[in-house]
């Protein structure tokens, strides 16, 4: 199996006070398709830093990044957004949920956004609740579902387009334990099934769940766990 995901080399640097301050310092990393690997380290080591350059909202500043074998980081700014709407999906700490809308239309949202019609939106946006086992709160807005909940909006969301990748950057951090260990095990039978998983985490019980631990600290990745 090889590497779906390839960064070489990668450093990035930020503007700040007049200079520049450089988070990520020429960093490798390898994902093979259907790893969950677990980006781990204290905060302000870089992580997330990471996860966006994995998922095309950043670019590096210096180094390459393939994804499958297409050089990602020589993209332009139309190649990148169409890059994150076909083969990534993403979640967050804090849900990101349109208030107003039904728990159907959130998950209908990238389908909105490629074009699809409105029939083939809902149908494919109601599978993918019932896959995260929400099939009985379509109807619901973000307000009236628990956090674990609205997470699972959140993850059928990330994975409507049937994306390469899943992303998540704190995925149970908003969560109490119970409920974060829903959705790790929500992410574990998405491994089983071949899902690619990127996570960022503090929490140790992320990262039994994984693969494979990466660990960064101070914009460097020291030695991976098997």
């Amino acid at each position: 199996m090889g590497h779906l995901i390839s960064l070489r080399k990668v450093h990035k640097r930020f503007p700040f006070a007049g200079s520049e301050v450089e988070i990520l310092h020429g960093i490798d990393l390898e994902v093979k398709e259907g790893e969950f690997v677990a980006l781990m380290g204290p905060s302000g080591s870089g992580k997330t830093t990471c996860l966006e350059i994995v998922g095309a909202l950043s670019r590096p500043s210096e180094g390459s990044y393939e994804l499958d074998g297409v050089p990602v980081h020589r993209l332009d700014d139309d190649g990148l957004a169409d890059l994150r709407a076909t083969s990534m999906g993403f979640v967050f700490q804090t849900f990101n949920l349109m208030p107003r809308m039904s728990a159907l239309r959130n998950a209908a949202l990238p389908l909105l956004y490629a074009g699809a019609g409105r029939s083939d939106r809902e149908a494919r946006a109601a599978r993918m609740l019932e896959r995260v086992g929400l099939g009985h709160r379509l109807d619901h807005r973000p307000a009236e579902l628990s956090g674990g909940e609205r997470q699972r909006v959140a993850v059928a969301r990330a994975l409507v387009n049937e994306p390469r990748v899943l992303l998540a950057d704190e995925p149970t951090g908003n969560l109490d334990q119970t409920t974060g260990q829903e959705i790790l095990q929500l992410f574990e039978e998405l491994h089983r099934e071949g899902r690619t998983l990127v996570v960022v985490t503090h929490d140790h019980q992320v990262a039994q769940r994984a693969s494979r631990v990466v660990n960064i600290r101070d914009g460097r990745i020291g030695e991976a766990v098997a």
